[in-house]
C-alpha cells in the first residue's frame, strides 16, 4: 500500500469527520432547547463551543495538508442526528426526555471517539505527527464529554 493512498484515505476520512462536526453544530442548539435539566443544557452548550473549536482544528489540518474540507457528507452523523430529532419530537416526560437526549449524545460521542482515534493512528502511520497531535487533542475532548454525559 502506498503512502499516498494512505494520505488520500486520511483526507477522505477527515472530510467525513468535518461533515459530522458541522452537522453536530447544527443539531446541538435543538438539543439545548429540548433539554430540561440545567446541567444537561450547560453540558450541551459546552460541547457546542468545543465542537466549534474542533472544526477550526480540522480546518487547520486541511490547510496543512493543502486539502479542501468539503466534498463528503457523513451519513452516520445524519442518522444519529435523525435519531435525536425523533426523540425531541416524541412526547416524553421531562426526565425521560433528558435521559434519551443523553443517550443520543453518547452515541454521537462514541462515533466521534472511534473516528478521531482512527484518524490519529492513520496520521501517525503517515508520519504526520503534528496532525496526529491535533487529532489526539480532539479525541481527549470527546472522551471527556462522554464522561461528563455519564454523570
Amino acid at each position: 500500500m502506498s503512502e499516498q493512498a494512505l494520505k488520500d484515505l486520511l483526507i477522505e476520512e477527515l472530510q467525513d469527520t468535518y461533515s459530522a462536526e458541522t452537522q453536530i453544530t447544527e443539531a446541538l442548539p435543538k438539543m439545548i432547547k429540548a433539554a430540561t435539566n440545567p446541567q444537561l443544557k450547560q453540558a450541551f452548550e459546552t460541547h457546542l463551543r468545543e465542537t466549534q473549536g474542533q472544526i477550526r482544528r480540522l480546518e487547520q489540518i486541511f490547510k496543512t495538508l493543502g486539502a479542501d474540507p468539503g466534498g463528503n457528507v457523513c451519513e452516520a452523523a445524519q442518522g444519529l442526528i435523525a435519531e435525536a430529532d425523533e426523540i425531541i419530537g416524541e412526547d416524553h416526560p421531562a426526565e425521560i426526555l433528558d435521559v434519551a437526549l443523553v443517550m443520543a449524545a453518547q452515541k454521537v460521542e462514541h462515533y466521534e471517539i472511534a473516528s478521531y482515534g482512527s484518524l490519529r493512528t492513520l496520521a501517525q502511520t503517515c508520519g504526520l505527527n503534528d496532525i496526529a497531535r491535533l487529532l489526539e487533542e480532539t479525541l481527549e475532548e470527546e472522551k471527556a464529554t462522554d464522561q461528563k454525559l455519564n454523570q
